[in-house]
């Protein structure tokens, strides 16, 4: 039995402590109270508010359409659920990209109407000195390298990153870790570069497809549970089948009323 899984509550420093004894931290998405209260009381480390709503909830073909409203309502959701796990926000397209005075009214907006512990920005060098503001206002920050769904348009597509090598990844962490990032999110990179990078910061890396190298993991929970197949990345296990089980839960619904055969006596007043 972990040390930590009987924490109450995980603060900023938990993580740099697992890191230090060598403890790999669990971390997922969640988006609603049901989901998060799960989660929790499954002991998961972190939840991630991500931006993949955008996909796996409402639809869209990117994460490019969420807005600030929308995160902080699903963040308000999970709030009311999770009791020991930290909770992260993403920061959605166009909440940080304007100017820092932008990004940080958002981000005190997100963690005073949420009660959040923290936002997740991506973004290497370039974000840094937005980083060091944010922190300096008192909002921790997660960082966010290698694959930047936000930056989709730009990339050309989802692509592997650090097939190249590890320099530029590793600048971009270490500029992170030295503007005070209390975690790095290494998403799509070639395993033995995150595993390189992971290696060379104090900070915990927290991997999505970057090989098992990284300090945590992360994934979606619409892909882990099976609810999401629209497209299922490589790097996904897949723990359950839930969409399949809802699915023929709902066939023999619809046939029991059609059937009458529900509601029962033990059912009615």
């Amino acid at each position: 039995m972990s040390k930590y899984s009987e924490l109450k509550k995980i603060n900023v420093n938990t993580f740099s402590n697992m890191k230090r004894d060598g403890e790999k931290i669990a971390c997922l998405t969640a988006y609603d109270y049901t989901s998060a209260t799960m989660l929790d009381k499954a002991g998961v480390d972190l939840i991630l508010v991500g931006d993949s709503l955008g996909m796996v909830v409402d639809g869209h073909e990117s994460t490019i359409p969420v807005t600030i409203d929308e995160i902080i309502y699903h963040c308000k959701a999970v709030k009311r659920a999770a009791k020991r796990a930290y909770l992260v926000a993403d920061m959605p397209f166009g909440s940080y990209h304007i100017s820092d005075e932008q990004a940080l009214s958002n981000c005190i907006r997100l963690i005073k109407e949420t009660g959040f512990d923290a936002v997740k920005i991506e973004g290497g060098e370039t974000k840094a000195p937005l980083v060091r503001k944010l922190i300096e206002a008192g909002i921790p920050v997660m960082g966010h390298i290698g694959l930047l769904p936000q930056m989709v348009n730009v990339m050309g597509g989802y692509k592997i990153q650090g097939r190249t090598g590890p320099e530029a990844m590793l600048k971009d962490a270490k500029a992170l870790e030295e503007a005070g990032a209390f975690a790095i999110v290494i998403e799509g990179v070639v395993a033995d570069i995150a595993t390189t990078v992971s290696e060379s910061i104090s900070i915990p890396t927290i991997g999505i497809g970057a090989g098992v190298g990284c300090d945590g993991q992360v994934l979606v929970f619409h892909d882990v549970f099976g609810f999401f197949d629209d497209f299922v990345p490589k790097f996904v296990k897949q723990y359950a089948d839930v969409k399949t089980i809802i699915s023929e839960a709902c066939a023999g619904y619809i046939n029991d009323v059609k059937a009458s055969r529900f509601p029962e006596d033990k059912h009615s007043f």
